[in-house]
């Protein structure tokens, strides 16, 4: 058989490219090609799904502090992810974060780098952010917004969140106390206005202006355009072509629950193999029993235990590969 591996991370415990590669070396061990896709949402991983960086820029962290920043410039295309920049790892977790202190300032100054060197398309990815400041750190820190009329600004996120939602929804995970969240709202209202009187842009009612704690309200602002993370790196990739070309789709990430069926990874996969007629199984680390029956699964956990699971995971899949590989390949699997 063929296989595509098309995986998100295992979040906390593998990357996604460290997941397929557990898949491919499984598959190629019981005699079968693997194709290894890692994929990503627009989160955590997005720059390593388009092949990893190529550069590296010295930023201003999520608290102020100076960072190292990777980005990807290929062929007038700038890739950054946001977490690299002013994610809520880089302040500490949640906490030792800051959150009426985090800035998307450093963002901004991957945006301007990228403009400094010919970009004609940049595709910023989100999530895992440590702010909630609407985006306003990343649209002061850009030095030429002028230029960016003749770049194609693509947004990706994987939430349809409203722009003044930013603080109740993600402020608890970025550690906002309920004092903190009241103020972050009333912030986020004043930008509303801010924005609009800048740029003539109302970003109060579009969807998914508020991930990233606004980041992507702001983006907007200036001229972004919010795509579904899974569906441009789809569009990328060619993993429609590539899942055309399979025999088997293997998909999965860390945790498997209703959420992972709305523009993530596995549901968006799912989509395209069934469209295709083409099988498919997803690993997870671990499986909410509310999935049961929504798509044939094999959990770390369940077949392994936490310990395992959680310590070894790469192990657990080539573990867990090969019974998948024997299931789908005989006569009566599908």
């Amino acid at each position: 058989m063929r296989v595509l591996a098309a995986v998100d991370k295992f979040r906390g415990t593998a990357t996604a490219a460290q997941v397929a590669k557990a898949i491919a070396d499984a598959c190629w061990e019981a005699g079968h090609d693997c194709d290894e896709a890692p994929v990503s949402d627009g989160g955590e991983g997005w720059l390593e799904a388009f092949g990893g960086a190529t550069r590296t820029s010295t930023v201003t962290g999520p608290l102020g502090q100076p960072i190292e920043a990777p980005w990807r410039f290929v062929d007038g295309v700038a890739i950054i992810e946001m977490a690299q920049a002013s994610g809520l790892l880089l302040a500490g977790g949640r906490s030792a974060n800051s959150p009426m202190d985090a800035t998307t300032a450093g963002t901004g100054e991957l945006i301007n780098a990228a403009l400094d060197v010919g970009a004609r398309r940049i595709i910023v990815g989100l999530g895992g952010s440590a702010t909630t400041d609407g985006g306003l750190g990343a649209i002061r820190a850009i030095k030429r917004l002028p230029r960016l009329a003749r770049v194609d600004l693509l947004v990706a996120c994987d939430v349809r969140t409203l722009f003044t939602d930013a603080a109740p929804v993600f402020g608890p995970q970025k550690g906002a106390s309920p004092a903190q969240i009241r103020m972050l709202t009333g912030r986020l209202e004043r930008l509303i206005q801010v924005y609009q009187r800048e740029f003539g842009i109302d970003v109060s009612q579009v969807e998914g202006s508020g991930a990233a704690g606004g980041l992507a309200g702001g983006l907007v602002a200036i001229g972004g355009r919010l795509v579904p993370g899974f569906d441009l790196l789809t569009d990328e990739l060619g993993l429609v072509e590539r899942c055309a070309q399979a025999d088997l789709v293997i998909t999965g990430e860390g945790y498997l629950d209703p959420q992972s069926f709305e523009g993530k990874v596995v549901g968006g996969m799912q989509t395209i193999a069934a469209r295709l007629r083409v099988p498919i199984v997803a690993v997870a680390g671990d499986t909410d029993p509310d999935v049961a029956g929504r798509i044939t699964a094999r959990s770390l956990v369940e077949a392994f235990g936490r310990d395992e699971a959680m310590q070894r995971p790469t192990w657990c899949i080539e573990q867990i590969v090969p019974e998948i590989l024997r299931s789908f390949a005989s006569p009566t699997a599908h």
